[in-house]
């Protein structure tokens, strides 16, 4: 049982917040639905105004009081403050309460540490909570020995269990940065064997629970766990896909956006984002159905900038409106056209991932980004390039096909500039072999 307390955000003057800001009840809405993410159920949610935040609870003492006697009335076992807490203010709270608090940054970590799958995953997430818990140490000896397997703690003469406790945490931060560090230059290693066979790599970043892994699937037939949750996948995934027109891809997913992500999270998943660094095109997925659509793109835009990403960067960067199936009817229609409407080179796209509705336009533009637009190519194949026919109706729109009466076929057809280069190289072989 959980109460859930959003802090309405006051102080605008802060230049690193995004221009738009949400509403206190949306806020307060993400907060439940991360809490659930984890199997939470709130048994009370309330909206707090904080005017002068106190540097012992950040509540005043009236509302820490109610705080109390709510806990005590509900049996609840967390408190969760949609808002970050120094370890004093946790303690604090704590010690008033009588139950465990967490803050943001806490419950994103507890979430990542669920979804976490792969090797990589897993250190990333332990690093991140090492690095929260090291200015707090909240939790017990107990707590750490396990962690570490109960070897090698014996610290020197005269030293508190503090100090032990603190120079544990160390020890596991630098053992697992090390990790980390191989698994990074394996990573490395992945991309640049990628390199070698020049396939470009698209991804697709927004904000958690925009559709990216539906799809993703959608694009590729892959079974990636989607789920209408918050963060319902964390470890990235890629696999090779070929568009429309022949054009093979490598397609990649990464973890979900969210408002207040902690830094000290971003930089444990920098080796994981530098996929989207590195990507030859960004797919910026937005749930075009939330009231807060707007605020979320800012959110992701700051991200991207964060990492380095020019977020206005039209030609690497597509914006897709996902989610239309949600709309009424009139809205979906001016999204629609609005849509159609958009300037080149970068007008937003319509779709919906899960019905499929947009979604070869999409393709197709990917394709036109990353290869060009379709040209027209004209190939004669001789009897013994028959085979080439199937080839060439798949990876490009035929526009006329003449059978010959010497057993030949003319074709006419629009091919992006990577499928005329596959021709022109098949056709060498076939009349070198």
């Amino acid at each position: 049982m959980v109460p859930v307390l959003s802090r309405q955000q006051r102080n605008d003057e802060d230049s690193n917040r995004p221009r738009l800001t949400r509403s206190a009840e949306a806020r307060l809405e993400e907060a439940v639905g991360l809490a659930r993410a984890i199997d939470l159920e709130p048994v009370h949610t309330a909206i707090v105004t904080v005017n002068d935040p106190r540097p012992a609870t950040l509540l005043g003492s009236g509302k820490v009081e109610e705080l109390a006697g709510i806990v005590g009335e509900t049996h609840a076992d967390l408190v969760i403050v949609d808002h970050p807490l120094t370890p004093v203010q946790q303690r604090n709270l704590e010690k008033e309460t009588k139950a465990k608090v967490l803050d943001r940054t806490g419950l994103i970590l507890e979430i990542f540490g669920r979804r976490a799958r792969t090797k990589e995953g897993t250190l990333q997430v332990e690093l991140a909570h090492l690095n929260y818990q090291k200015g707090r140490l909240v939790r017990s000896w107990t707590h750490l020995e396990r962690q570490r397997g109960g070897a090698g703690f014996l610290g020197g003469p005269g030293e508190t269990q503090i100090e032990s406790d603190r120079r544990a945490l160390q020890e596991k931060i630098i053992k697992l940065k090390r990790e980390l560090e191989t698994v990074r230059r394996t990573r490395d290693l992945h991309r640049a064997k990628r390199k070698k066979v020049p396939f470009p790599v698209v991804a697709i970043v927004g904000y958690t629970n925009a559709g990216k892994s539906t799809l993703f699937n959608r694009l590729t037939g892959a079974g990636v766990l989607a789920e209408d949750m918050l963060f319902a996948t964390l470890d990235p995934t890629l696999r090779r896909v070929r568009l429309p027109h022949g054009t093979p891809i490598i397609l990649s997913d990464t973890v979900g956006f969210i408002s207040d992500l902690p830094t000290h999270l971003i930089a444990a998943f920098r080796a994981t984002l530098e996929e989207v660094v590195e990507a030859d095109l960004i797919i910026h997925l937005r749930d075009i159905s939330d009231p807060d659509t707007a605020a979320q793109a800012e959110d992701v835009e700051h991200i991207l900038v964060d990492l380095g990403v020019d977020a206005a960067d039209s030609k690497r960067i597509v914006e897709v409106w996902n989610k239309i199936d949600r709309l009424d009817e009139g809205n979906r229609e001016r999204l629609l056209a609005e849509s159609a409407s958009g300037k080149p080179p970068a007008p937003p796209v319509a779709i919906s991932a899960i019905t499929g509705e947009g979604i070869d336009a999409l393709a197709a533009l990917i394709e036109e980004r990353l290869s060009g637009e379709l040209e027209p190519v004209n190939v004669t194949l001789s009897p013994s390039q028959l085979g080439m026919v199937d080839w060439l109706y798949r990876n490009g729109d035929i526009v006329k096909r003449t059978d010959n009466e010497d057993g030949s076929v003319s074709i006419s057809m629009k091919a992006t500039a990577v499928a005329r280069d596959e021709i022109e190289s098949r056709l060498r072989r076939k009349n070198n072999g």
